[in-house]
């Protein structure tokens, strides 16, 4: 039985005073003699700290094998013990079972604090107004659709750390236009300039290895980057090489703002929008409800910040290309295509983060999506459906064929039309198909398409165009009455003899 400081003093007061071991438990309410001999040997109080075990309790199931796991440890820190168990159970069959696993882990995990260092976070202290971190972070995550189609997206995502203050816009990829949007918007939402911009070693801001003379701890920055932050008054600075730990404010902000983004998603009751700016709506609100509690910090930041002076730059890039034959253009090693009355003519495509306008002139021809990477190409079949149907051996062997199927419907039916009909009478019906669609609503002649794939019966563009064609609406059959003038000629007379 342990007892406690007070009881072991108590009995040992009875003992002293020449009193038995049974009478000092009684006096200390102990239940046994025993525990009173037990504090005699020991000379001690109970609350006094007992030395640590050197001993083993049983013998070590893993000691024929752990000079070699310590080898293996130390040769490859990322090791994980189960694998490594694993590895010992098919180097020795039978010698270990399942069980001992978590055993063994506790062993590794043992060894690992014992003898593998690792390196320490040190909490940094921030001041008022010195620093903006800047951040992408991607968003795809969410599972955010638009109008029914994934979207996928980061946030180019910046934060004052002294106050946790914080503003995003959405991009396509850290590209530079891409961190000029979100830097700028953070500034003007603001209203004021940090001394300092961090940022990582991204190619948005810091020139890639082969780029520079020699391999460093940090990399040189861009022309752009250093253009941009001294239009507003900022002064660069980059995490090292390897060390994205060094932004950690706006890392951990990171994923405490996409769980309130998946909240906000979960109230909401739907995760799809209307179009790209309702959504980032919506981002912006959910920031905006976050910052709502740090606007005390916020203000001694403000105090020290510069006011905002400069006016933002134009946040899209604009170049001027030419149409080619095939009505194309070629932006940013992507393929677009454009009305067949510009072919040979100069366009001026304004590059925006989410589209592309398209100028002849001074006039807004065409607005296109802007594609994310490289070799893709956006092709939209009512800009060369006529230049085909003139041509219909062009459909089969076209380069962006598979661009003038807009649903997996007009696909099927394509392939159904292949299996009645002879190959060029396949193409040529198709493409009077996908005619009817350009000229009236896509998703009639898709319906259309729906019913008649259900049959077993063969058909061609004129059954589509019979079921695009509207009911006729009944007209109602009016009687016309006669008019018969003696009634006015009858009320005329009573009013006279009424006067």
């Amino acid at each position: 039985m342990t007892a406690t400081a007070a009881q072991v003093r108590m009995m040992m007061r009875e003992r002293e005073k020449g009193r038995t071991q049974e009478q000092a438990a009684v006096s200390a309410n102990l239940r046994s003699r025993k525990t009173v001999a037990k504090y005699e040997r020991l000379e001690k109080l109970s609350s006094e700290p007992q030395p640590p075990r050197q001993y083993r309790t049983r013998p070590n199931p893993f000691a024929e094998d752990w000079p070699t796991v310590e080898q293996m440890l130390e040769a490859a820190p990322g090791l994980e013990a189960k694998a490594l168990f694993e590895w010992l159970d098919e180097q020795h069959p039978g010698r270990y079972q399942s069980g001992q696993l978590r055993t063994f882990q506790r062993h590794v995990s043992t060894w690992r604090a014992l003898h593998q260092p690792q390196t320490a976070i040190l909490e940094q202290v921030h001041r008022p107004g010195e620093v903006l971190q800047t951040d992408g972070t991607w968003l795809t995550e969410l599972g955010v659709t638009i109008q029914g189609q994934p979207f996928k997206h980061l946030l180019i995502h910046s934060v004052l750390p002294y106050s946790n203050w914080e503003w995003g816009r959405i991009a396509q990829s850290e590209s530079l236009a891409a961190l000029q949007l979100g830097l700028q918007s953070t500034l003007v939402k603001l209203g004021h300039v940090p001394q300092y911009h961090r940022t990582d070693n991204s190619s948005a801001a810091t020139c890639r290895p082969g780029a520079q003379p020699q391999a460093s701890q940090q990399r040189a920055y861009t022309a752009g980057y250093l253009q941009l932050l001294a239009h507003y008054g900022l002064q660069p600075q980059a995490t090292n090489l390897r060390s994205p730990q060094e932004n950690g404010d706006v890392e951990s902000s990171n994923g405490g703002l996409k769980r309130a983004i998946e909240q906000y998603l979960l109230l909401r009751g739907s995760r799809d929008f209307a179009s790209i700016a309702a959504y980032e709506d919506f981002l912006c609100d959910v920031m905006d409800r976050r910052n709502r509690s740090r606007q005390a910090r916020l203000a001694e930041e403000l105090v020290v910040m510069k006011p905002l002076s400069a006016t933002p730059l134009a946040t899209n890039r604009q170049l001027r290309v030419r149409v080619t034959r095939g009505s194309l253009i070629r932006v940013q090693k992507n393929v677009y295509s454009v009305p067949t009355s510009l072919i040979g003519r100069q366009v001026t495509v304004r590059i925006h983060e989410w589209r592309l306008d398209v100028y002849y002139q001074t006039r807004l021809v065409a607005t296109l999506p802007r594609l994310g990477g490289e070799k893709q190409q956006h092709i939209n079949y009512r800009h060369v459906i006529d230049s085909l149907l003139r041509k219909p051996g062009g459909f089969r062997d076209y380069r962006y064929r598979d661009d003038l199927f807009p649903s997996l419907v007009f696909r099927r039916a394509w392939e159904r039309l292949q299996q009645w009909q002879s190959p060029r009478k396949a193409d040529l019906t198709y493409l009077r198909i996908l005619r009817l669609a350009a000229r009236q609503l896509e998703s009639e002649v898709a319906a259309a398409l729906d019913k008649l794939l259900a049959t077993t019966e063969s058909w061609d563009e004129t059954a589509v165009e019979r079921l695009l064609q509207p009911e006729p609406i009944p007209v109602p059959q009016l009687a016309c009455g006669q008019v018969h003038l003696q009634q006015y000629d009858r009320l005329l007379a009573e009013v006279r003899r009424g006067a």
